[in-house]
């Protein structure tokens, strides 16, 4: 769900999620959580970058691994496109694809720069 545009020159923004709880949902449903954030964090992209993949197709690329690299590439450009430098470079979806490596390393990676632009921009920081 993305919030309303304020800082973000008219753009929605996306929503802040703790890092912790997206790791913690995603292991307890067995990745199904992990579903739905990959899902979520594709729309929100797609929303305030105003291209790049949805939600479905960002997802169902995550299956092939393609996406995951997507998924990075799409944050890269983001923080480049504000001019800053970005915490997650697209080389970095290859953690996503070790076990265990993908839920302590490149979900928190992901998230926290997803949760420090998205606050820069205005939303309200993650519970």
């Amino acid at each position: 769900m993305t919030q309303p545009a304020s800082a973000s020159g008219g753009r929605p923004i996306g929503q802040p999620r703790s890092t912790s709880t997206v790791i913690l949902l995603s292991l307890v449903t067995c990745g199904i959580y992990a579903i739905f954030w990959i899902y979520n964090t594709f729309e929100e992209l797609k929303a305030y970058n105003g291209e790049g993949q949805g939600g479905g197709t960002g997802t169902l690329l995550c299956f092939v691994f393609i996406g995951w690299w997507k998924l990075c590439e799409e944050i890269e450009k983001m923080y480049q496109a504000d001019g800053k430098e970005s915490p997650v470079k697209s080389d970095d979806g290859i953690l996503a694809i070790i076990p265990f490596v993908n839920w302590f390393i490149f979900i928190p990676k992901v998230q926290n720069a997803l949760n420090d632009f998205w606050v820069s921009k205005g939303a309200a920081p993650a519970a």
